[in-house]
């Protein structure tokens, strides 16, 4: 939980898989461009892996488009915690504030 953790990135959608599998805890944001709701949660979710530790990454389910159906994404943002590269939380209500977005971490990827 220090501030030496790497900041969220954005990865192509084809280095999702290899990346879920070789991170034992990480948060993916699904967002698309031009989404407000998503760029609004950018800042947020920043603060949120710094806090937390936990390695995070923003992927645009829609490139290619068959993210969308493998990891069922039906909105944007969808943010959802994996841990050996299974997911074992998601939260898809629109924005999320801070505190609330950090419980939730806290809670699908304990230190």
């Amino acid at each position: 939980m220090t501030d030496t953790q790497p900041s969220p990135r954005s990865i192509p959608a084809a280095e999702l898989a290899e990346t879920l599998s070789t991170t034992e805890t990480l948060l993916v944001v699904f967002q698309t461009n031009g989404c407000s709701i998503c760029a609004s949660m950018e800042p947020v979710v920043s603060n949120v892996a710094r806090e937390t530790g936990v390695e995070t990454v923003f992927v645009n389910p829609r490139d290619p488009p068959g993210l969308v159906t493998d990891y069922e994404i039906r909105s944007v943002p969808t943010l959802a915690v994996f841990r050996d590269g299974r997911e074992v939380g998601r939260l898809a209500e629109g924005f999320v504030p801070g505190e609330e977005l950090t419980a939730f971490v806290r809670e699908h990827a304990p230190s």
